[in-house]
C-alpha cells in the first residue's frame, strides 16, 4: 500500500504567477514605505510677535488598512530670535482628526471650527473649540441641510469679524420625494416612517459630474455659535450653486453682505472637477442678520430680500473665484480663469483681478474691474511667464495691505510668488536658483511658512524673512525647519540621496511659420536618475507623461514616482508645449492638435537625451494618465521602435490598440477607446470637442454630434486600429468612473487573441485614487515594467 500523501497545490492570487509573486512581495514593502511618508497640507498661524507664534500643520498619511487618509494636527510654538533665526518647538506627538471632514481657525486664533459630516442619515455635526475644551457643540438634522462641502472647489466656510457666525457652503436638504401606499400614491409630502409606506424616486437632478454623484446642490447658510440657530440665505436663484463664501466688511448703518462664487446651470451641467472653463461669477447677497437689544449680531427668521437682490459683482468678466478682502475692506481681490473660459481649454493661464469695494456699502453690478496680472502671452527665457494658481491662503495680505503670496507655476516648478495689488509687480521670492518647488502654507506676520520639495527630496517645511525689510530690500533668506515631517524611513532615505534630478530646455523641432512667439519657445522636461553613472550600460527609461492635457509635471516629490526611480528606472517627465506654466500662445497652440503636436514634442525630448548619453534606445517605456494615457498610447502607435512596455493611468483617448508586434506589453488606466462612443458618456464632452478641433470646438459643441463631428472623433479613435493591436496589456480601471467610463475596446482585443489582464477597482472613480487602490495600481505598474525591461 502506497503511504504517500497527496501534497496541495499552492494556490496563487488571481492574476498572480510564481514568477511574478516575488517581484509583487518585494516591491510591496518598498512601496509601503513610500506610501507612509507624510503629506503636509495646509498650515494655520496664530501669530504674536512678542510672545511667539502658534502653528498648527494639518497633515495627512494614507491608512492601507482603512483604505482611507488619516488625518492629524502637528502643533508648533515658533520663536523669532534676534540673529534671524527661529526656532519651531513641536509638540511630542500629532493628535489624529478621526472622523473629522474639516477645520478652520477663527481669525484671531481663539476658537475653533471643527465639523464632522454625518454618514447615512445622522446630523451634521459643528463642533465649536476653545483653548482647553469643547466650548459649543451643535447637531445640524437632515432636515436643514446635509454634509458641508469640504473640497477645494466648492468649500467655503467663513468666520465674521466678531467671531459670532460663521457662513459657510451644505448640501441642500433632499427634495421630497413621492410617497405610495397599498391603495397608490399618496398625497403631499411625508417623513414619517411607515412599513405600509415606501418612497418612490421623484425627478431625477442633475450632478457636477466626475466625484460629485450623490451630493446635493451646494447651498448657502449661516449658523450662530452661541445660539445653534441655522439659516439657509435666502434670494439666491435655483440655477446658482454656490461657494467659496466670504463676508463682506461690515459697514456702520449698512446691511452686511455674504459674498460667494456662483456657477450658473440653466442648461446642463457639465463635470467641473479640474475644469476652470466653467464660467462663474462673483455674488454679493444680504446676511440673514438683525442686531439684538445688547448689540449683538444674530440671525433675523424675516430674512427679507425685496430690497436687496443677490447681485453680480463682476459682470463684466466671464470668470471670477476665490475672492479676498484686504485688511482694510476697500478692495476685493479675487482669481479669473477667463482664458480658459473664452478659449473652452479646461485649464489656462489665469488672471488677478481687483475691484474697489463700496465703503459706504452700495453695491454695484457695473463696478470698474482692474487687471492686478493680466494674462502673459508669451515669455522670455526667465521672465514671468503668466499665473497657474488654483487656490489662494486663507489669509495671503502683508501688513501693508497691498502685497499678497501667490503660489504658482513658473515652467516646471512652483515658486512664491509676491504681488503689490495696486502696481501689479509681481517678484518669485522663493530661491530663483532652486529646481525645487515651493508652496506657501500660511504667513506668519510678515514672514512665509511654505514647504519645499523635489522629485528626490521630501517636503521639508522653510521659513521665509526679508532680508532687510527697513530698506525695502526684495531678496528673501529661507531657513531650514527641523520637523518631525522630514522623516522617512532608513531605506527611503538611503534611496533618495542617490538619486538626482535636472530640467531641460528642449529646442521645438520643425518650426513652421503659422506657429506664435509661444509656441516656438523652447519647452521643458525633467530628469531623473541615479548619482551612480554605469559606463556600460544605462537604467531603462520610463517616459512620464501628464495628463489634462493642460497640466504640468512639476518638480514637487511624487511618492509613486519616488518608488519607481527606486526600483530601479530612470524617469523623463516631459511638459509638451500646451502644458500650463510656459505663457498663453505656448498652451493655446495644442488644442486641434492633440496627438501630433504633442507627441512629436515628446519625441524630441526622447531623443534629446539620448543624443547627450542619458538613455538607450533599447531600455524605453511610457507612462501616462488621463490625457497622458492618450500620448501614450499614440506613442505606442505612432514610434513603435523606441518602447519596450507601457503603462497609463486613466487616458483621455487610448490608442494602446495600435501597439504593432515590436511591444512586448502595455497597461493602461480607465481608457477612452472610442471618442465617438466618449462624447455620449462623458461628463465633460465639450473636452472632446475642444482638444480635437480647437478654439472652434467650443462653438462646435452640441448635445446631438453630427455625422462629421462623429467621424472625426473615430478617425482620432484607437478603436479605428484595433485590428493592428498584437501587444500584451494591462487595463486598470475604476468602475465608478464617469469622466471616462470603462472602455469599450475589451472584448474586440480578445476576439483578436490579445493578452488582456484587467484589475477593476469597484469603488473608484477617475483619479483611481484611494489609498488600496492607487497602492495595487502602481505596484502592478512596477511589477509590470520590470518584467519587459530587466
Amino acid at each position: 500500500m502506497d503511504g504517500s500523501r497527496a501534497v496541495p497545490l499552492k494556490e496563487m492570487p488571481l492574476g498572480i504567477d510564481e514568477i511574478s509573486e516575488d517581484e509583487y512581495a518585494s516591491q510591496s514593502r518598498l512601496l509601503q514605505e513610500f506610501t507612509s511618508i507624510s503629506s503636509i497640507d495646509k498650515a494655520w498661524i496664530k501669530s504674536d510677535s512678542r510672545n511667539g507664534s502658534q502653528a498648527m500643520f494639518s497633515i495627512s498619511q494614507p491608512n492601507l488598512v482603512a483604505n482611507k487618509r488619516r488625518k492629524f494636527i502637528l502643533s508648533s510654538n515658533i520663536s523669532r530670535e534676534i540673529s534671524n533665526s527661529v526656532n519651531f518647538q513641536w509638540a511630542p506627538f500629532p493628535v489624529e482628526m478621526t472622523g473629522v471632514s474639516v477645520i478652520v481657525p477663527s481669525p484671531s486664533g481663539a476658537k475653533l471650527l471643527v465639523v464632522r459630516n454625518p454618514e447615512y442619515e445622522a446630523p451634521c455635526q459643528f463642533e465649536i473649540w476653545g483653548p482647553a475644551q469643547v466650548e459649543k457643540e451643535f447637531h445640524i438634522p437632515q432636515s436643514v441641510h446635509g454634509s458641508v462641502y469640504a473640497d477645494e472647489w466648492f468649500q467655503g466656510i467663513s468666520w465674521n469679524s466678531d467671531e459670532t457666525l460663521i457662513a459657510y457652503v451644505a448640501e441642500e436638504p433632499s427634495p421630497s420625494k413621492p410617497t405610495f401606499t397599498c391603495q397608490g400614491y399618496k398625497k403631499g409630502s411625508t417623513t414619517d416612517e411607515n412599513f405600509a409606506n415606501w418612497k418612490g424616486q421623484g425627478e431625477w437632478e442633475e450632478e457636477w459630474g466626475e466625484t460629485y454623484v450623490g451630493k446635493g446642490q451646494p447651498a448657502l447658510f449661516v449658523i450662530n455659535i452661541n445660539s445653534g440657530e441655522t439659516q439657509a440665505v435666502r434670494g439666491i436663484e435655483k440655477h446658482l450653486s454656490v461657494g467659496q463664501v466670504v463676508w463682506a466688511p461690515a459697514v456702520r448703518g449698512s446691511h452686511q453682505f455674504l459674498v460667494f462664487v456662483g456657477w450658473s446651470a440653466n442648461t446642463r451641467k457639465l463635470g467641473i472637477k479640474y475644469c476652470y472653463n466653467r464660467p462663474c461669477a462673483l455674488y454679493a447677497v444680504k446676511a440673514p442678520l438683525c442686531v439684538s437689544e445688547d448689540g449683538q449680531n444674530i440671525i433675523s427668521r424675516d430674512n427679507s430680500v425685496e430690497d436687496f437682490p443677490v447681485v453680480n459683482l463682476t459682470q463684466s468678466t466671464s470668470s471670477a473665484y476665490h475672492p479676498r478682502f484686504s485688511p482694510d475692506g476697500k478692495l476685493l481681490l479675487f482669481l479669473s480663469s477667463r482664458s480658459a473660459v473664452e478659449s473652452g481649454a479646461h485649464s489656462a493661464t489665469d488672471s488677478l483681478l481687483r475691484m474697489d469695494w463700496p465703503i459706504d456699502g452700495v453695491l454695484c453690478s457695473s463696478a470698474k474691474i482692474f487687471d492686478v496680472i493680466p494674462v502673459v502671452m508669451s515669455a522670455d527665457d526667465g521672465c514671468f511667464p503668466g499665473l497657474y494658481c488654483s487656490s489662494f491662503l486663507s489669509n495671503p495680505w502683508f501688513s501693508d495691505g497691498c502685497t499678497v503670496v501667490i503660489s504658482s507655476f513658473w515652467g516646471s516648478c512652483q515658486v512664491v510668488l509676491s504681488v503689490n495689488v495696486l502696481s501689479g509687480e509681481v517678484l518669485r521670492i522663493s530661491p530663483t536658483n532652486s529646481n525645487f518647488s515651493w508652496n506657501a502654507l500660511s504667513l506668519d506676520e510678515d514672514n512665509i511658512i511654505a514647504v519645499s520639495s523635489s522629485l528626490v527630496d521630501v517636503p521639508r517645511i522653510k521659513y521665509g524673512y526679508l532680508v532687510d525689510r527697513e530698506r525695502k530690500s526684495t531678496a528673501w533668506n529661507w531657513l531650514d525647519v527641523p520637523s518631525p515631517t522630514n522623516e522617512c524611513s532608513e531605506k527611503v532615505e538611503s534611496l533618495l540621496s542617490s538619486l538626482q534630478f535636472s530640467i531641460m530646455k528642449i529646442p521645438v523641432r520643425d518650426v513652421s511659420d503659422s506657429l506664435t512667439k509661444g509656441a516656438r519657445n523652447p519647452f521643458e522636461a525633467i530628469f531623473v536618475s541615479s548619482k551612480t553613472n554605469r559606463s556600460d550600460s544605462f537604467d531603462p527609461l520610463i517616459v512620464f507623461i501628464h495628463g489634462g492635457p493642460h497640466t504640468v509635471s512639476s518638480s514637487s516629490f511624487s511618492k509613486s514616482l519616488a518608488f519607481l526611480s527606486a526600483i530601479g528606472f530612470n524617469l523623463l517627465l516631459v511638459n509638451y508645449r500646451g502644458s500650463l506654466g510656459f505663457g498663453e500662445e505656448a498652451l493655446q497652440s495644442l488644442p486641434g492638435n492633440i496627438g501630433s503636436q504633442d507627441v512629436n514634442d515628446i519625441l524630441v525630448a526622447i531623443d534629446h537625451v539620448i543624443d547627450v548619453g542619458l538613455a538607450s534606445p533599447s531600455k524605453m517605456a511610457v507612462l501616462g494618465g488621463s490625457h497622458g494615457g492618450f500620448l501614450t498610447t499614440h506613442l505606442i502607435g505612432q514610434a513603435p521602435e523606441k518602447f519596450f512596455a507601457a503603462a497609463t493611468r486613466n487616458p483621455a483617448c487610448n490608442l494602446a490598440l495600435m501597439a504593432p508586434e515590436k511591444f512586448f506589453a502595455a497597461a493602461t488606466r480607465n481608457p477612452a477607446c472610442n471618442l465617438a462612443l466618449m462624447v455620449g458618456t462623458t461628463d465633460i464632452p465639450d473636452w472632446c470637442y475642444v482638444e480635437a478641433y480647437g478654439t472652434e470646438g467650443k462653438n462646435r459643441y452640441t448635445e446631438a454630434p453630427s455625422a462629421e463631428h462623429l467621424a472625426l472623433f473615430h478617425c482620432k479613435s484607437p478603436i479605428s486600429h484595433i485590428s493592428k493591436a498584437k501587444t500584451p496589456i494591462l487595463f486598470l480601471l475604476g468602475a465608478q468612473d464617469i469622466r471616462l467610463p470603462i472602455c469599450s475596446g475589451l472584448q474586440g482585443l480578445k476576439e483578436k487573441g490579445v493578452t488582456v489582464k484587467v484589475i477593476v477597482f469597484p469603488n473608484d472613480n477617475h483619479p483611481i485614487d484611494r489609498p488600496q487602490s492607487d497602492f495595487e495600481s502602481f505596484l502592478n505598474i512596477g511589477v509590470w515594467f520590470k518584467r519587459y525591461l530587466f
